[in-house]
């Protein structure tokens, strides 16, 4: 196997062509240099210089060996900065899962926010719900999760990212849509499309929960996990719904997004999920992005 220190003394004195300039521009003496040179030969089974007592040139093996060898010393030189780049999260990959509401305004401006600050990162994304996320990171398939609900388990870290209200959804034709102003008295007996109950979705429970201490009896038509689909039937004129105020970036022609005073605690939640002993420098790039990102937000 090649030395990479005999090729660095190999293509110094092809440069130079001059043992002695050599010698002190890699700051050795002459003989260790000659000995360099001497084993690389003897490794290759071929003469790479022509020597006598006045000048030194080189062979013509020695020629076409000079062009390789500079390159393999690049490659090697790339190789060093790579490594130290990716120890550093300047390069490499990062998996980032996420809950579909997600990408409805945070995901997005996150991702271009990393892109700009660490371009020479790959970023892979994958749609999951809560319940796929937390699986995926305990088989270390995610560096990182975007989740409704924190996981309280050994080894996982749960940092919470987002809380925002809700909205209320209303088909532009319902008398809501005009209304002065929204309350929750106003839901009493409304045709009303609500989450599916999921111990991984947690929206299911807050916001019946709200209902019975209002004592107020929305008439549930339809129970359904995705918030795009439940804005598809408000679209078509279903019933109301609640949804995160994130989710007003969703335009459908026949929906408006109504401000509701649900009180104290209900509102919507985004959780960040990681494993402690991960040790991917750039997750760690990735996780302070989205940091930086949550916090240029509530400026």
């Amino acid at each position: 196997m090649l030395d990479l220190t005999q090729l660095r003394c190999f293509t110094t004195v092809a440069t130079e062509l001059n043992f002695s300039r050599a010698a002190e521009r890699l700051n050795m003496t002459q003989p260790p240099l000659s000995r360099q040179i001497q084993l690389l030969e003897h490794q290759l089974g071929v003469a790479l210089f022509i020597r006598s007592t006045r000048s030194v040139a080189l062979t013509a093996a020695g020629r076409a060996f000079f062009v390789e060898a500079q390159s393999l010393l690049e490659r090697a030189q790339l190789a060093t900065l790579a490594a130290k780049r990716f120890a550093q999260g300047d390069i490499g990959a990062v998996s980032v899962s996420f809950v579909p509401s997600a990408v409805y305004e945070f995901l997005p401006r996150v991702i271009a926010e990393a892109r700009v600050g660490q371009p020479d990162i790959d970023i892979s994304l994958s749609e999951m719900n809560t319940y796929e996320q937390h699986e995926a990171l305990r088989s270390r398939r995610i560096d990182l999760g975007i989740v409704r609900q924190a996981m309280r388990q050994d080894g996982i870290v749960s940092e919470r990212l987002i809380r925002e209200p809700f909205v209320l959804a209303v088909p532009l034709a319902h008398p809501l849509a005009n209304a002065p102003q929204v309350s929750v008295a106003d839901l009493h007996e409304q045709a009303f499309i609500m989450y599916s109950h999921s111990a991984w979705q947690p929206f299911n429970e807050l916001l019946t929960g709200m209902f019975r201490s209002e004592k107020i009896t929305p008439r549930y038509v339809q129970w359904l996990g995705s918030t795009l689909t439940i804005l598809a039937l408000v679209n078509a004129a279903m019933g109301l719904a609640l949804v995160p105020r994130s989710a007003r970036r969703i335009r459908f022609e026949n929906v408006i997004y109504r401000d509701i005073d649900l009180g104290p605690g209900i509102e919507s939640e985004l959780h960040l999920i990681w494993r402690d002993d991960n040790d991917n420098p750039a997750f760690l790039m990735m996780l302070e992005a989205i940091r930086s990102a949550v916090w240029h937000s509530d400026q």
